[in-house]
């Protein structure tokens, strides 16, 4: 099971390290353009999410990885299911189903982390 979390950790790193980079180094224009969503946001709470999705991603990796603080770990995955949910509920909002579906897909896989390494496994 470690292996298994590993493995989903890395995937979901990757996920929102990307995607929190994009919208905190990019320009509201080029957000807006790629996620229509973004019309409805300052920049600032854009780059706001970016930055909370790249902490999260770090939270991932980091504390596990050197075992300095490794509850870190699950509190970033919760951390990140919890942008997740808001995120759905934008979605669901502005009815943009399809976008829907992958954001479920990443919250239930946080919750599996969060849930994987709080029970030690």
């Amino acid at each position: 099971m470690n292996t298994v979390l590993w493995i989903v950790q890395i995937l979901l790193a990757l996920a929102f390290g990307m995607a929190g980079f994009m919208k905190a180094t990019r320009p509201i224009e080029t957000m807006v353009s790629r996620m229509a969503w973004a019309a409805d946001y300052s920049p600032r709470a854009i780059k706001l999410i970016g930055v909370a999705e790249i902490l999260g991603a770090l939270g991932l990796i980091l504390p596990q990885l050197t075992g300095i603080a490794p509850i870190l770990t699950p509190l970033a995955a919760i951390g990140l299911a919890i942008v997740m949910v808001l995120a759905i509920g934008v979605h669901l909002r502005r009815r943009e189903f399809p976008v829907i579906l992958f954001n479920v897909i990443l919250l239930a896989l946080s919750v599996l982390v969060a849930w994987g390494r709080l029970t030690g496994q």
